[in-house]
């Protein structure tokens, strides 16, 4: 109600919360409670170490950081005050591999490494990275070009399948429209072949 003091009168916010006005104003001129007094305390304290951890830390983390200061807290309340303070670690995700399966043939490296082109839209790289989210990983797949430096082409998916390649690799056909002796290089991990992809190009545009 104290901050919505300026837009509201306080009688129409008491009337609606359903408590008295002289409730309200006897709570307001009270001094704040030993409890309320001790999180604001150790509210701050918090904000220190997740200031400290560059915002990396949680809970347990910091439970810990105060266990070891010497502060005696639980750590449901270390959590507790965390959300009212509007702090969050960060998540770690489980880490994933994108090597090639057993048996599996592995897109060729084309240029041997040397990713040098004279000219923009004559040698183009792809890969893909996955993209840690709140609500899990999102698949990126770009297509690049070596010249320019540009990305030309992109896609994005929840799920590792050969469709996400393709779809960036349209569009950079689409965008870009390569001439004659245009060639890529995509270092795709297990989940794409290259067949696939040297199927998307048309004949006359691979060298």
């Amino acid at each position: 109600m104290s901050a919505h003091r300026a837009v509201y009168p306080i009688a129409t916010m008491c009337r609606v919360l359903g408590v008295s006005t002289s409730g309200y104003y006897a709570w307001s001129a009270r001094a704040p409670s030993a409890r309320t007094r001790s999180d604001g305390a150790l509210i701050e304290q918090i904000d220190a170490i997740h200031a400290t951890s560059r915002g990396t830390y949680g809970s347990p983390r910091i439970h810990a950081e105060l266990t070891a200061t010497g502060s005696a807290v639980g750590r449901k309340r270390v959590a507790r005050l965390m959300k009212v303070a509007g702090l969050r670690g960060v998540c770690r995700r489980p880490f994933l591999t994108t090597t090639v399966r057993d048996g599996a043939r592995q897109a060729p490296d084309l240029v041997d490494r040397s990713f040098v082109a004279t000219a923009p839209d004559v040698l183009w790289v792809a890969d893909i990275t996955c993209v840690p989210t709140w609500s899990g990983f999102l698949n990126l797949a770009i297509v690049l070009d070596v010249v320019s430096r540009r990305v030309v082409g992109w896609s994005m998916s929840t799920t590792l399948r050969t469709e996400l390649v393709l779809a960036a690799l349209d569009m950079a056909l689409a965008v870009r429209k390569p001439r004659l002796g245009f060639e890529t290089n995509a270092k795709l991990g297990y989940y794409q072949r290259p067949t696939p992809l040297r199927r998307r190009i048309p004949k006359q545009l691979v060298q």
